[in-house]
């Protein structure tokens, strides 16, 4: 058999694709990972956790859930958040065990909640403290270690570069970046020549993320950024294919409902009932919002908390006259 070949590494650790499911808070969790996995996303990131939440005695069930994994998870990337080098050193010497094959610092969220404490894509505003961060944690870690960034705080304070540059002079092993800044959050549109700028500036891997929401705009992003992988965040709610690329709206209704099969059981496997047919929900509106016709199955779906019946009723709904082959809106 063939032996597979590494699209690129991170440090000594390889990866095998070139499309990786972004880290979502309220999504990026145990069963989501699976389905993006099996369609191909080729790094798993967790769910970011605060790096207080991991420092006390007890860990507490919600967060330490965020850092379960799979036994077939690889490359497992596990991401945190904080304010502080020594609590993320310590943070992550603690969590390093459980599983870790890189951990990421997460240097890109925009809520006030965490930016405004000096965490998340607060830390863009803290070159000194991104440089203590990482110089800490690549010296005493033995996994690589890696960060998620934005262009910077606003239009003025792009400093995507010489973060990058503190990143990799202290040991950072990958960059990812969303070419957004932190004030832009999700508005706008992302800037891929800064992506470009900041691929060229550096010499380990970078992934680029924003405004991937179709397989040609991740071969699009690929070629116009030279970066080494195309992250997908928003774009891959209720449409693991793209990590296949494949085309949403080319699916059948049948290829949709064999993908909320697998999700929903995965959920149910892992959060038990009912509280995984619950947490479904959000994943079953985005994996049917463009699918016409569903005013009298929703509902039913979204409400029920009986694996038979959401099947029965998955059932109805795929031999219903009213569907044709190809399920999705133009």
């Amino acid at each position: 058999m063939r032996e597979k070949t590494a699209v690129f590494h991170v440090r000594d650790v390889p990866v095998y694709g070139d499309v990786i499911l972004s880290p979502m808070a309220g999504y990026s969790d145990v069963p989501y990972r699976a389905i993006c996995r099996a369609y191909g996303s080729a790094m798993q990131y967790t769910e970011f956790v605060p790096v207080e939440a991991l420092l006390g005695r007890r860990v507490h069930e919600r967060f330490r859930r965020r850092l379960d994994k799979k036994p077939d998870e690889y490359p497992m990337v596990f991401q945190i958040f904080g304010n502080d080098a020594e609590k993320l050193l310590e943070a992550a010497l603690r969590i390093e065990p459980w599983g870790a094959d890189i951990i990421d610092i997460n240097m890109g969220c925009s809520t006030r909640k965490v930016s405004g404490r000096g965490a998340g894509a607060g830390m863009l505003l803290q070159p000194d403290l991104v440089a203590q961060t990482f110089g800490l944690l690549s010296r005493h870690l033995s996994v690589p270690v890696t960060g998620k960034i934005r262009l910077g705080w606003d239009a003025t304070r792009q400093n995507y570069l010489e973060i990058g540059r503190i990143m990799e002079e202290n040991g950072a092993a990958l960059i990812a970046m969303h070419g957004r800044t932190k004030t832009q959050k999700y508005g706008g549109q992302a800037d891929w020549d800064a992506i470009a700028r900041l691929k060229q500036s550096v010499s380990i891997p970078v992934i680029g993320n924003g405004d991937a929401r179709t397989p040609q705009d991740i071969d699009r992003m690929l070629a116009y950024t030279g970066c080494d992988a195309v992250m997908i965040g928003r774009g891959a709610i209720g449409n693991p294919w793209i990590f296949a690329r494949q085309q949403r709206k080319a699916l059948t209704l049948a290829e949709i409902l064999t993908a909320v099969r697998h999700h929903a059981a995965e959920m149910i496997a892992y959060y038990d009932l009912p509280a995984g047919l619950i947490q479904f929900r959000k994943h079953l509106k985005a994996y049917l919002a463009d699918v016409p016709g569903l005013d009298d199955f929703l509902p039913p779906l979204l409400a029920t908390t009986d694996p038979d019946e959401f099947e029965r009723l998955l059932r109805q709904l795929e031999t219903a006259p009213t569907f044709a082959k190809s399920a999705c809106a133009d």
